[in-house]
């Protein structure tokens, strides 16, 4: 048998994007008991940002989480053109969220709700 009349395969159109989301509480949500809520750094892949921003927030959703607001990063190259560091570390989950075509919460940051405002306040 041979290969003719197979079609190439089409390169990957897919990205991954850092997003930063945040929680509220939820019962069974995993936070610690007196947080108020949590800041999520996470790894998702997309074709675009918006639906990077979908799955990810199906994702919580289906982790019994709360997600509140989303906010984007962009690209590795959109972050890097904003003069962001990025160790290996975070380069390494970010192309295991592109190899799997998945979701990866890198950090996650509690609220005891002692932070102070957007305002600084």
């Amino acid at each position: 048998m041979t290969d003719k009349g197979k079609k190439p395969k089409k390169p990957s159109r897919q990205q991954v994007f850092t997003l930063v989301v945040q929680i509220g509480r939820k019962a069974g949500d995993g936070l610690p008991k007196d947080a108020t809520g949590a800041a999520l750094m996470c790894f998702a892949s997309g074709v675009d940002e918006a639906e990077a921003v979908r799955e990810t927030v199906a994702l919580l959703k289906q982790a019994d989480t709360a997600p509140l607001d989303v906010t984007g990063y962009g690209t590795l190259a959109d972050r890097e053109a904003e003069g962001h560091e990025i160790g290996e570390d975070e380069r390494g989950l970010m192309q295991r969220a592109l190899d799997e075509n998945s979701v990866i919460v890198a950090q996650m940051t509690p609220f005891f709700g002692d932070e102070p405002d957007i305002d600084g306040v």
